[in-house]
């Protein structure tokens, strides 16, 4: 069956866990822009919103016009039910342009008739014979002015318009004592309520369209080849404090340090002075990649590449050949990303003669062979540079005389390791990947995108490259599985770490 029916359909799948986990890392963002929001909804509402006061006046509706000592001579239920179809015709009248010209001049306000329309309003009380009229204005005292204005005027206007009704006074409007809106509390509430929403919805948006590979699970989602180590990064601070301090806490031992041409202080990146957690994670490796060849070949050929630049596929080749030195194995490292170099500049060789120089004939297979080692006490291999940026690396990489130096490596060394360049940039990995025994795919957490290493992935089965495996690369302490703690607890830490004191971390046999 194909490899590449392996691989999973496009379509982004969201992880309801990770949501809800993002929410939570999130939540005080959520608070505070939601608590800003408020703020500003209040400080809106104070300083730019006019208070409002209302002021009422009920009235009570009767049809019968008979009267004897304010008490009607007869009330029966079809009087009452045609009293409260009377609320909507007394409204009318009250918002006539005469009738309000005259509460205007009663109540003394300097207001026009359009103004006074808009502050009143007027409906009954639960469906009953009596209605409210309700004045709003941002005076107090007009609001209960124009209030009783209109008791006083509205029932001699129903009286005289309407014959056999009458409409009486059942409470006189006041003064009100605090304003009826804006709502301080309310806009606050809502406020805080929609900065909450709207940063939530943000935190899920960004969460399922990020693309960005930050855990093992991600890998697995679109790559079918399985993570064989997950390597601890190796060069932010918190790494130093946590990576390196596995002796006492009382003693803050500092890990092992090397000079930077600047002259600063920087962590040690490759071979025997790497962390304690990082060297176990190459040898994590390095077990998994010798039960991953099946048959008994007396020499292995190992391809590293990545999607992306920048993902540590150098650093990646250099500390494997280096672990797999440590079992007295015959290693050589070769860099063939003649583009961009790196290999020479970080194991402080020569850059040149190299690898270009061997493929134009230029020089000999023993004049570009360079050996490495920290010290005497430290392993050893070999290692061939990039040499002098060729105009075509693409043709050198894939002519015959490069598959007969692999064939050449093949018979003088244990294994050969290659530092290919990225595969979305330039194609070159491509012309060597099909060589090779297998290839080695380098992850950088939180650096890399699942589309683009699901693509390079699929472009190395097109080509029948057989992939090993990913090497998941600068990782925080919790991106393994089911969100496990990926490196050991503190008490492993110190026994390992008086065992490599007491019994030797490294073996005296060094090589080649």
């Amino acid at each position: 069956m194909d490899e590449r029916e392996n691989y999973p359909i496009d379509e982004i799948e969201i992880d309801i866990g990770r949501i809800f986990l993002a929410i939570m890392n999130r939540g005080w963002l959520m608070i505070l822009v939601a608590v800003l929001c408020a703020v500003l909804v209040f400080g809106g509402t104070y300083f730019f919103i006019t208070p409002q006061y209302e002021s009422s006046a009920m009235f009570y509706v009767n049809n019968n016009a008979f009267s004897v000592s304010d008490a009607a001579l007869s009330i029966s239920n079809g009087d009452l039910a045609t009293s409260r179809g009377l609320v909507d015709s007394y409204i009318v009248i009250l918002k006539t342009r005469e009738t309000l010209n005259e509460v205007i001049d009663y109540s003394g306000v300097d207001l026009s008739f359009e103004e006074l329309s808009g502050m009143i309003t007027a409906a009954d009380v639960d469906k009953t014979e009596i209605f409210r009229v309700t004045v709003t204005h941002p005076d107090p005292q007009d609001a209960e002015k124009i209030a009783n204005a209109i008791a006083y005027i509205l029932p001699n206007r129903i009286s005289n318009i309407i014959d056999g009704t009458s409409a009486k006074i059942v409470d006189w409007a006041v003064a009100p004592a605090a304003p009826s809106s804006p709502s301080y509390t309310g806009n606050a509430l809502i406020g805080f309520l929609v900065g909450l929403m709207l940063t939530a919805a943000v935190v899920v948006l960004r969460e399922i369209f990020n693309t960005t590979i930050r855990s093992e699970e991600d890998i697995e989602q679109v790559c079918p080849h399985p993570v064989l180590a997950l390597v601890p990064d190796m060069t932010s601070s918190k790494t130093d404090s946590h990576y390196y301090g596995y002796g006492e806490k009382k003693k803050k031992k500092k890990p092992a340090k090397t000079k930077s041409k600047a002259g600063k202080q920087t962590a040690a990146l490759i071979g025997g002075n790497v962390s304690f957690v990082a060297s176990e994670a190459y040898k994590r490796l390095r077990t998994k990649l010798q039960f991953s060849f099946a048959d008994d070949s007396n020499c292995r050929v190992i391809g590293l590449s990545s999607a992306l630049s920048g993902e540590g596929k150098s650093l990646t080749s250099i500390n494997l050949a280096y672990t797999l030195a440590q079992l007295n194995k015959r290693v050589i490292l070769l860099d063939c990303d003649m583009r961009r170099p790196t290999l020479a500049e970080k194991m402080s060789l020569n850059k040149k003669p190299g690898l270009s120089e061997y493929l134009t004939g230029q020089h000999g297979f023993k004049d570009v062979i360079q050996r490495y080692e920290e010290n005497e006490e430290t392993f050893a291999f070999h290692v061939i540079s990039a040499g002098e940026n060729p105009p075509n690396p693409m043709e050198m990489l894939s002519s015959l005389r490069m598959e007969r130096l692999l064939g050449s490596l093949r018979e003088a060394y244990d294994y050969v390791i290659l530092d290919l360049p990225p595969m979305t940039e330039v194609t070159d990995a491509m012309a060597v990947a099909p060589k090779v025994d297998g290839m080695l795919l380098v992850v950088r957490q939180n650096y890399c995108d699942r589309i683009v290493l699901k693509d390079t992935a699929q472009q190395f089965a097109f080509i029948d490259a057989k992939i090993l495996g990913i090497v998941f690369n600068c990782t925080s302490e919790y991106s393994g599985k089911y969100c496990g703690k990926v490196y050991y607890t503190p008490y492993y830490k110190r026994y390992y770490r008086r065992y490599s004191r007491d019994y030797g971390y490294y073996s005296e046999n060094k090589n080649p």
